[in-house]
Formats: C-alpha cells, sequence, structure tokens
C-alpha cells in the first residue's frame, strides 16, 4: 500500500493498526507531511524558508526590535485575532530594514501552529493575474487563491509604479477578504 521505508510505525500507510482491539489512528507522520504540503503550497521559496524570528538581527536598533516585537506578539495572539475583521499587520520601512523576513518569520511560524498560509510576491503575482484578466475563469482562480487564503502574506505590497488595475486589483483582493 504504502512505502515500506517511508515511516517506522506506519509503514507508509499513514495509519497506525492495533489487531488486538481493532482499532486504528493517523500516524504521526502525517503531522510532518501536512506540514511540508502546507510549505509547498504556501509559494515561499527555499531561500526564505530560513528566514525566521532567531535570525532576524536588530543590532540594538529601537524600530527594528519594535518590528520584531510586534511580529512576534502577531503570532502569540494570531489564534486570538484569527476571526477578526481586523486581523492585519503591515510593515512599512527603508528598502533593507528586513521587513521581508519578519512577514516571511510571520509565516514560519504559523505554519508550524497549522495555519495554511500564502505568500503573495506582489510585482509577480500581480502580473500574472493581470494576464489572466481576459479570461474569467483564469481570473477568478487566480483570485480565488488570495482572497481565500487563511493567511495571505503579501510581499513588496504597491511597490514599483503602480497602475490603475493594480489598485483595483488589490481592492478587489483585500475587500473581498
Amino acid at each position: 500500500m504504502g512505502n515500506t521505508n517511508s515511516c517506522p510505525y506506519c509503514h507508509g500507510t499513514g495509519w497506525i493498526y492495533d489487531k488486538e482491539t481493532n482499532t486504528a489512528w493517523p500516524c504521526s507522520c502525517q503531522k510532518i507531511i501536512a506540514a511540508k504540503r502546507r510549505l509547498e503550497r504556501s509559494g515561499i521559496s527555499k531561500e526564505f524558508q530560513r528566514m525566521n524570528f532567531n535570525n532576524y538581527y536588530t543590532d540594538g536598533i529601537e524600530a527594528l526590535e519594535n518590528a520584531k516585537t510586534s511580529a512576534m506578539n502577531y503570532v502569540k495572539h494570531f489564534a486570538e485575532r484569527r476571526s477578526d475583521r481586523h486581523n492585519s499587520i503591515m510593515f512599512m520601512g527603508q528598502v533593507g530594514a528586513g521587513k521581508t523576513h519578519l512577514g516571511i518569520a510571520i509565516c514560519s511560524a504559523l505554519m508550524q501552529q497549522e495555519v495554511p498560509v500564502t505568500y503573495m510576491a506582489y510585482r509577480n503575482d500581480m502580473t500574472v493575474i493581470k494576464q489572466s484578466i481576459g479570461d474569467l475563469e483564469s481570473y477568478q482562480k487566480s483570485m480565488d487563491r488570495f482572497r481565500s487564503a487563511a493567511l495571505l502574506y503579501i510581499d513588496d505590497f504597491l511597490k514599483g509604479k503602480t497602475t490603475e488595475t493594480d489598485v483595483n486589483v488589490m481592492y478587489e483582493i483585500i475587500n473581498y477578504r
């Protein structure tokens, strides 16, 4: 049925079976597999996956320390505010301040808590969305990925030259959420 080398407990079936009681339950390896799937579906690159709170260095700069504390508090209290309408966090600042690093650290920490994350590389994904506008089915599929995400991380939001279409698309995503 499964790969006999994949898990020493369930031998790749995903289930532990007790013959004496004739009961079965999911193997603990399923949580690891689910975590890997969440990470793959998130769209976060291998390079970005290395970013976390432990390797975000503030160098004693108060503004960076405050940003890191805010990010960590966001994760800490996410379960409480997840269903709130006002549950967003935004980092703004100069290039190189670590905004992306903190955003990815938030995503990584929440994925460890089994929260599905969708990463939106604003410039790249906006190009794909705008190219699909002529095909309603393709456009809806592109938009639904971001509209229905449990947690949507938009990196480099409105960076670069912004068109009216960019603003309209982002309004549609954010307003829907």
